[in-house]
């Protein structure tokens, strides 16, 4: 079932009086349960595609159509609230703050998303993604006792606690060895699956696409 479409997405950036397009004219359907993989040379759109496709930027023209609603139609104000619901975010740095454990992410988390479980549950909804991601027993460490796979660990469980629908992976194991890089994609991967989410991801790894279920390679602003 797709989930989300992006349909004739075209990006312009306006430098003094030289214009530049990035995107041009991009159509692209997102499924349930599936990993789509974005790849391309640097400059090729990838990045700027998923932020658009995210509600990080707006395109210049087209539709992004989420659960059919276009989000380029909607104030900031309802994209941000989409954005904290139904979106989950892993970049290539963990992004973890630094003065709060690893189940104190996910609780955060959970408040910017709004949750409406109570504290008590909450809390065990942390401990199972904890446990999903493999993480359970470093529940109360801090960022700075972690390592580099553990991390990325914790921010994927972030990135999932508030049962989103759609993940967006930007270079999410450009930061790590070969070896905690398989770890990550086969742990996005099952995540996907288990929990049939949405998963769009930016990477410039050829070795993380054997995880993925699409490939859409992008040249100079346009799918090849």
């Amino acid at each position: 079932m797709a989930l989300m479409q992006m349909k004739g997405i075209r990006k312009t950036f306006t430098n003094g009086e030289v214009k530049e397009d990035i995107l041009k004219g991009i159509n692209l359907v997102l499924r349930e349960g599936e990993v789509t993989a974005l790849v391309g040379a640097s400059g090729s759109g990838k990045s700027t595609l998923l932020t658009i496709a995210a509600g990080l930027q707006r395109a210049s023209c087209g539709r992004v159509e989420f659960e059919g609603e276009d989000l380029l139609s909607l104030k900031e104000g309802e994209v941000r609230n989409i954005r904290a619901s139904h979106f989950g975010f892993i970049f290539q740095s963990s992004h973890l703050v630094p003065f709060l454990s690893v189940e104190e992410q996910l609780l955060l988390m959970l408040k910017v998303s709004e949750s409406k479980l109570t504290k008590s549950v909450q809390i065990k909804e942390v401990y199972k993604i904890l446990k999903l991601v493999g993480m359970e027993h470093r529940k109360n460490a801090y960022p700075a006792s972690l390592s580099g796979g553990e991390k990325q660990r914790v921010a994927i469980a972030r990135a999932i606690i508030h049962k989103p629908k759609v993940l967006f992976a930007d270079e999410p194991t450009a930061s790590l060895d070969s070896k905690r890089s398989k770890e990550v994609m086969t742990l996005i991967q099952e995540i996907t699956k288990t929990l049939n989410v949405t998963t769009l991801m930016v990477t410039h790894d050829e070795e993380m696409l054997s995880f993925s279920d699409r490939v859409i390679k992008m040249s100079d602003g346009r799918v090849l």
